[in-house]
Order: structure tokens, then sequence, then C-alpha cells
């Protein structure tokens, strides 16, 4: 007989400098995830605004401040637009496959270039490879690493140019960190791929979501997620689909850029 579901025992952290607004501090609210029932809890967290971090999941809970706002891609009702489908044909020869969640050396160069070009001196700038193994294997629920390669020339494998980290929840899939190479002049819009490939993912699963974890207006480094249409965003009355004018219009063009 298994041991009774127990609720979880919920702590908050110490107060430290917000990443996305200047000035402000953030907070979070997590507890563990771990024994027989650890994936049913991160479900049930998840469908309330919680994200994984290895066996914890946790939420902003920011004095004063509700900025950070869960989205997810409705992913059976995703149509990709113009500059998403040249994105598709762009790199359709790539190799994609997922992989069990098992750290590589060739995972771990990949993250620290792309931590280089996109992130320099942010908060996991300093992560080695004892900390990336960590990430990718302690995971109490059904994880996968998502690989993104080069081409197979001649027998050779393709490089490793973009992975990300996903757990598959009971309504979708969430997508725990993505990373590639950011400087690749050939592949344009890699991050963007690696959405829209989770998406057509989700969908062949029969999943109905695509979590991407939080989002701020006006942040530009949180822009990119509102490319994916529809999209739902969790307020005080649950999940609705986030409206037109919710976006700062100027954020949008950006992939076009990219894939000139």
């Amino acid at each position: 007989m298994s041991a009774p579901f127990r609720f979880p025992r919920f702590f908050v952290t110490s107060p430290s400098p917000c990443p996305y607004l200047p000035g402000r501090l953030e907070r979070k609210v997590f507890t563990e995830l771990n024994g027989p029932h650890a994936a049913e809890l991160n479900d049930a967290l998840g469908r309330i605004g919680f994200r994984r971090s290895q066996s914890v999941a946790y939420r902003p809970s920011c004095a004063g401040c509700s900025a950070c706002v869960s989205v997810r891609v409705v992913a059976e009702d995703f149509r990709p637009n113009a500059t998403q489908r040249k994105l598709i044909r762009r790199h359709s020869d790539l190799d994609v496959s997922a992989c069990k969640p098992w750290a590589t050396d060739e995972q771990f160069d990949l993250l620290r270039r792309y931590l280089g070009d996109r992130h320099p001196g942010g908060g996991m700038a300093g992560m080695d490879d004892g900390d990336y193994a960590d990430m990718v294997e302690q995971s109490p629920v059904n994880s996968f690493v998502v690989e993104y390669r080069e081409p197979t020339v001649d027998g050779r494998r393709g490089r490793l140019i973009g992975a990300c980290l996903t757990d598959q929840q009971a309504d979708g899939l969430s997508m725990i960190y993505s990373f590639f190479d950011a400087a690749h002049e050939g592949r344009p819009g890699l991050g963007n791929l690696i959405i829209i490939d989770h998406i057509q993912r989700a969908r062949a699963l029969g999943l109905p979501y695509v979590y991407l974890g939080y989002w701020v207006k006006g942040s530009d480094r949180m822009s990119y997620k509102t490319r994916y249409r529809p999209i739902e965003v969790l307020g005080p009355s649950g999940w609705t689909v986030m409206a037109d004018d919710e976006i700062t219009p100027q954020r949008l063009p950006a992939l076009a850029d990219e894939l000139a």
C-alpha cells in the first residue's frame, strides 16, 4: 500500500535583486519535490504557475509586485505565421532527438558559450560541470533533453547547436531551460525554433500546452514568448488567452529581423 499524499510544506526565500526590473527585489515561494507523488505534485503546481528546478518547485512571491506572469502556448491552436514557417523550412535539415536526462560535456560546452554570448554576468555564469549535471539529472519527474544537431555528413554525427531540458507533465511540456549556439551565423533564430519544435512535439503527444515560464510585459528578455499565439496567461481568475493589446507592439518584429 502506498503512503498517503501529504500536503507539501512551503518556504520563502530572502529578497534579492530582481533580474528583470531594475531597482526591485524578488522573492520566491518554494517546496520540495520528492517521494512517490513528486510528479503529481509537480503537475498540480505547474497548473498554478510554479516552475521546477531540480527537486524544487517555485514561483515568484514578491512584495508589492506581480509583474512576473505564467504563460503557456495552446499547442493545438498554434499556427505558425509566415516568418515562423520560413524558420521551420530553414532548419528542416537539423537532426532532432529526445534523449534521457544525462548531462554530457558537449551540452555543457554549448551552455557555457550560450551564457557567455547571451547572459554574461548572469546568475548561471558561474555554473560548473557538476552544477550542470545536477540541473539535468536531479529530476524527480519525467524529464528529457531535446538535442538539435547539424546534419549527419558521411556517417559523422553533426555538431550540437541547441538543447532543451524539458519536463513532460500531464497536460503539456514544460521547457525548463533551453540554450543554443547564439553566434552561429548560418543558423539564426535557433531559440525560436526550439519553442516551435516543442509546440509541434506537444501536439504529436496529444498534450494541450507548452509552458514557457514567466513573462514580464516590457522586458526585452521576455518579449520572445509572445510570438507564439494563442498564448494563455495565468491571472486571478485562472488561465485566459492573452489579448493582442496586452503585448508591447514594438517587440514583435524581432524574429523577422533575425531571419533577414
